[in-house]
């Protein structure tokens, strides 16, 4: 599904204007924050905290898993070597396919290819209509539905979480709400080994793969996070664990506040943000040496007067610039960020994704995720935002489209054909290309002030509410055999009548 879809959803009716977001490789070359010798300092410095200052590990068998490689351990702390790190890191795969549903839905984790998700892990939903709420298992579906219209958003996150749903089994509805209704790449939380292990289950039943298919290829992926500053916690160090030893994806994201939990100048924040990432890279590679696993960060600042995360700050914008010099440094595909600490979509909301948007493509990320809907600095994800982010997502996208240059782009015939003083809105170059020549935007508005009000004076918020309501009842899923659905809802209901998974921690 295309933008051009998405005007389809609002009633207009034209040509198609054929693209392909699905596969994207950024064409620019990334930009720098930080001279070369820098980047090594930053990248030494982070050997150096690991190695003298050390990291908390909290589960034994991490602890465990560090000493056997030569790591010193001293009660909960964890003393890494540099040569250890850096073998470790080695190992890891600088190229990662992560298979779909079907081939068109693969994605390849590498530097140089371009991958979005929308906003995730938030506790509420919003929108117009029925207004801030706690996330309830009804809105995780419906924004995975939204998710999977757009071919831009390549990989579905955990947008809410549906607290409606008890944890001891919320792992089984959520992976039932990706896999019916998208044949995306399906995120599972790490939350313990067994409710990994049965979200393993689902996903290889539902896809119709063996054990060994699984095991040698990458079918889905989590998110780890570090507890900064230098600690490990026991879920995600487990998660490490288990996703390495399955050959799943874990991206490693520290996520590091500059004034807060991270040193106050973004240059403090990155070598804290790259020690721990390292140290999380590494223990995946010692669990099982070649597991797929990316580099990642999240780092902006706080508001010094509140203490309240900032979004779309010049600061953030450094530090991804930076964090994609220390990724290519390591050679690794990497997971960067866009986001808005702003409470409503208003303009305040726009400028901050846009600029940590921007921040996230020019550093040259390979993921980019909370591109989409994302507000209050991740504690909503927002109907209306996802909506009208998605114009600068397919902006960015269209980025990464050749323009054309060849002799008829060039246009002479159509130079010829208008005199001095004249316009080419008919010349015949204009007639046979001008339904087709620009991008459609999903949300915006370029009409006259005049057809504008003739149109009922529509904001962006309210013209987006209308989008989204017309792509959920108009939503097609991905097609999958029925069978599968009575096989996965028969697995559900047998393992919750035996009381679920309750998480680890």
């Amino acid at each position: 599904m295309t933008k051009r879809q998405g005007r389809k959803a609002r009633g207009a009716t034209s040509v198609r204007r054929k693209v392909d977001y699905k596969t994207l490789r950024n064409p620019f070359p990334p930009l720098p924050a930080f001279s070369d010798d820098r980047i090594d300092a930053i990248h030494d410095a982070a050997l150096d905290v690991l190695s003298r200052l050390g990291i908390k590990v909290l589960l034994p068998e991490a602890r465990d898993l560090f000493e056997e490689a030569g790591a010193t351990i001293d009660g909960e702390m964890v003393y890494l070597p540099p040569q250890l790190v850096e073998d470790r890191i080695a190992m890891a795969p600088k190229s990662i396919l992560l298979k779909g549903g079907n081939s068109e839905r693969d994605v390849t984790l590498e530097l140089g290819s371009l991958i979005f998700q929308p906003g995730a892990g938030a506790p509420h939903a919003t929108d117009l209509e029925r207004g801030r709420r706690p996330g309830t298992l009804n809105d995780f579906i419906e924004l995975t539905k939204l998710t999977h219209y757009f071919d831009a958003l390549h990989m579905l996150p955990p947008l809410v979480e549906p607290q409606d749903v008890p944890m001891n089994v919320r792992h089984y509805a959520m992976m039932r709400g990706q896999l019916v209704n998208s044949d995306k790449i399906p995120f599972v939380y790490s939350r313990g080994t067994p409710q990994v292990a049965e979200s393993f289950t689902m996903l290889r039943a539902f896809r119709g793969l063996t054990e060994s298919d699984f095991a040698k290829n990458a079918y889905c992926y989590t998110i780890i996070n570090t507890n900064s500053p230098r600690q490990l916690d026991i879920p995600m160090a487990q998660g490490i664990i288990d996703f390495a030893r399955a050959g799943q994806v874990s991206i490693v994201t520290p996520f590091t506040l500059m004034g807060a939990m991270a040193p106050v100048t973004v240059a403090g924040a990155l070598t804290l943000s790259h020690a721990e990432a390292m140290a999380a890279i590494a223990l995946g590679q010692i669990a099982r040496e070649g597991a797929p696993m990316t580099y990642g960060t999240f780092t902006s600042n706080v508001d010094m007067k509140t203490g309240a995360p900032a979004f779309g700050t010049p600061e953030q914008v450094k530090a991804s610039l930076g964090a994609g010099q220390l990724a290519r440094k390591l050679g690794l595909p990497w997971r960067c960020a866009a986001g808005a600490a702003a409470n409503i979509n208003d303009a305040q909301a726009a400028h901050e994704t846009e600029i940590s948007g921007w921040g996230a493509f020019l550093a040259g990320a390979t993921v980019v995720i909370h591109s989409a809907g994302w507000l209050e600095g991740g504690l909503t994800v927002s109907y209306e935002k996802l909506i009208t982010d998605m114009d600068m997502v397919q902006t960015f996208a269209e980025l990464c489209i050749a323009t054309e240059a060849d002799d008829d782009a060039i246009a002479l015939t159509a130079l010829a054909e208008v005199e001095p003083g004249g316009h080419f809105f008919g010349a015949a170059h204009t007639m046979e290309r001008y339904q087709t020549a620009f991008y459609d935007p999903v949300g915006m508005d370029w009409a006259n002030i005049g057809t504008w009000k003739e149109r009922g004076s529509q904001d962006a918020n309210t013209r987006a509410t209308a989008t989204w309501k017309a792509i959920l009842s108009e939503f097609i899923p991905a097609p999958v055999p029925a069978d599968k659905v009575e096989d996965l809802d028969a697995y559900i209901a047998a393992r919750t009548a035996a009381g679920g998974a309750p998480p680890e921690s």
